[in-house]
């Protein structure tokens, strides 16, 4: 999009200056010799200008933060070592207009639109329905994160090349309608399983599980939905080609993990990789088939990894992830009051409570406090002293749950030799996959009340989950589930079982209209204040995010009403 309002504006001041100067030929005429000109750009690079949006907003590290803003300040999340970004996100009484982390969002939502615009427009009715079906999935995408953290939003279905300054918010009823239609076309047009140009090119079961979450999100509003977001998700559940992984596979099979974990591998993760449960593996990984390599420097590892390379016996290897840095830690909730003894899902290779001191021939006398902690030799609180070493679990000191070392997700591990500093993930990324789709269905049956139903879909996850433990205890009904536990609070629990670390947790939270009360389940204090909750300043308000400030000061010819509550 700014490539080519530059072109326009620059074709417009050549045709003035020659307007005003009477040459009819001169070498002040511009000629275009790159290809990526309005007249020939083609819908495939424009196609492909979807994707790399898509990696330009989830992996912007203008702020490092920045990918905490939709986990920090709900059910599943608590800060950590923090940017500033993702502040206001959990100190909502900061949340304002100018907030970075709502500009940006808001502004790469509008790309993908005016994107898409331009592609349905240059293929008109008789284009390539392919092409058309890819870049309504893209604008579909876009308004479903719009209307759900901003409620009434522009609805913008034509491209334009000059700046407008009169948009109005649409109804969230309307909007959702295109998102309907675009979904449709995309569900009926997009290539099969298979059939795309590449495997992360997007196929129709992308904009299956893409219309599953929409609909269920739509079906608050209108209850017919919740049997499109069923019908639109079975047929993924139904093809044979896709089966939830329940044995080890790919390139670690020498290496200490499990099956669950090995989704999560860096070169293990694709379908041509032996990930079977993979839908969309959004490819970011350079060196590889990628044109272009990595966008910016992803901080998914740097936010998710807390940064134990501070301690002097730890060093820098793929069996621990890399390097973090900490930004967000797993709320209290997550930790310590949602997995049942025996789940995969909370193994130590998939939420990592243990560590052990790598670094060779490491050596270090250290103190003990009277809670265990690790404190200096000489510090008072010392109570005995004794010897680390290579290969002994790490002791963490009384402070480092706030960014060094606590239980976290390993899903973003990953370490790149070429960057011991890690200041990038340049790794896969698990955008969907089936064990969100069984979540889904199990959401849309709850919803119309079909809790057997529900109670099923939900158990073919936990029948994975511990499938290991019912092995080795003889308990074969272990972590299942009857009908009479499911309701909305279980579901959310297992999503966050299950996809901590992938599902954009606020999204999922506001779509439910959980927020509020879930907000209250995460249980973090402040740090040596535990009077004071981590999360504070919720108003009912802040479950929708203000308008970016300059949205409604650029658009002087007509209101964009801010949303109630934000200045």
């Amino acid at each position: 999009m700014k490539l080519k309002n530059i072109l326009v504006g620059t074709l417009a001041a050549s045709a003035l200056t020659l307007g005003t100067t009477g040459c009819s030929d001169s070498f002040l005429d511009e000629k275009m010799y790159s290809k990526y000109t309005p007249e020939n750009s083609s819908s495939e690079s424009r196609i492909t200008g979807l994707y790399y949006t898509f990696a330009a907003l989830w992996g912007w590290s203008g702020n490092q933060g920045f990918v905490s803003c939709f986990q920090i300040g709900t059910d599943v999340a608590s800060a950590g070592d923090v940017e500033g970004a993702e502040t206001p996100f959990y100190q909502y009484q900061q949340l304002n207009s100018e907030s970075v982390g709502v500009s940006i969002l808001w502004e790469k939502c509008y790309e993908f639109i005016n994107q898409a615009n331009q592609i349905i427009a240059q293929e008109g009715e008789e284009g390539n329905p392919a092409v058309i079906a890819e870049a309504k999935f893209f604008r579909a995408y876009a308004y479903n994160i719009l209307v759900t953290l901003w409620g009434d939003v522009p609805l913008v279905l034509e491209s334009t090349d000059v700046p407008r300054t009169d948009y109005t918010r649409e109804t969230v009823a309307n909007v959702d309608a295109v998102i309907d239609e675009d979904l449709q076309y995309a569900m009926a047009n997009l290539p099969d399983l298979g059939q795309a140009v590449s495997e992360d090119r997007a196929n129709k079961d992308f904009a299956r599980q893409l219309a599953g979450e929409a609909y269920l999100r739509m079906g608050m509003r209108d209850a017919s939905y919740f049997k499109k977001a069923e019908d639109a998700v079975t047929p993924i559940i139904s093809n044979p080609e896709y089966q939830l992984i329940q044995e080890r596979y790919g390139q670690y099979l020498e290496e200490a993990g499990d099956f669950y974990h090995d989704m999560f591998r860096w070169h293990n993760q694709r379908r041509s990789e032996g990930n079977t449960e993979a839908i969309w593996t959004f490819e970011m990984e350079y060196n590889r088939d990628v044109i272009g390599g990595t966008i910016d420097n992803p901080q998914q590892r740097r936010v998710w990894t807390p940064a134990f390379h501070k301690y002097s016996g730890i060093q820098n290897a793929d069996s621990i992830g890399g390097r973090g840095n900490g930004r967000l830690r797993l709320s209290n909730f997550m930790k310590y009051g949602l997995y049942e003894k025996g789940d995969i899902r909370n193994s130590n290779f998939n939420i990592r409570r243990v560590m052990w001191y790598n670094r060779p021939d490491y050596s270090e006398e250290i103190g003990i406090d009277a809670n265990g902690f690790r404190v200096t030799v000489d510090d008072p609180t010392a109570v005995r002293t004794i010897t680390i070493k290579t290969g002994d679990k790490v002791i963490p000191g009384p402070a480092d749950s706030l960014n060094v070392f606590y239980p976290h997700t390993t899903k973003w591990g990953g370490y790149d030799e070429t960057d011991d500093f890690g200041y990038a993930i340049v790794k896969d990324w698990p955008v969907m996959r089936l064990g969100e789709t069984y979540l889904l269905r199990a959401e849309a049956r709850f919803q119309q009340g079909n809790l057997q139903g529900a109670a099923d879909d939900i158990n073919v996850l936990r029948d994975r989950a511990f499938k290991e433990y019912r092995e080795q205890t003889g308990d074969a009904e272990a972590g299942k589930v009857s009908a009479a536990d499911i309701d909305l609070d279980f579901i959310l629990d297992e999503r966050a079982r299950e996809l901590i670390g992938e599902e954009n947790r606020r999204m999922t939270l506001v779509r439910t209209n959980t927020l509020a009360e879930r907000i209250e389940m995460n249980g973090d204090k402040v740090p040596y204040a535990p009077e004071i909750k981590t999360i504070q300043g919720f108003q009912d308000f802040n479950s929708l995010l203000p308008i970016p400030l300059s949205v409604i000061q650029l658009n002087k010819d007509a209101e964009i009403k801010q949303n109630p509550g934000y200045n």
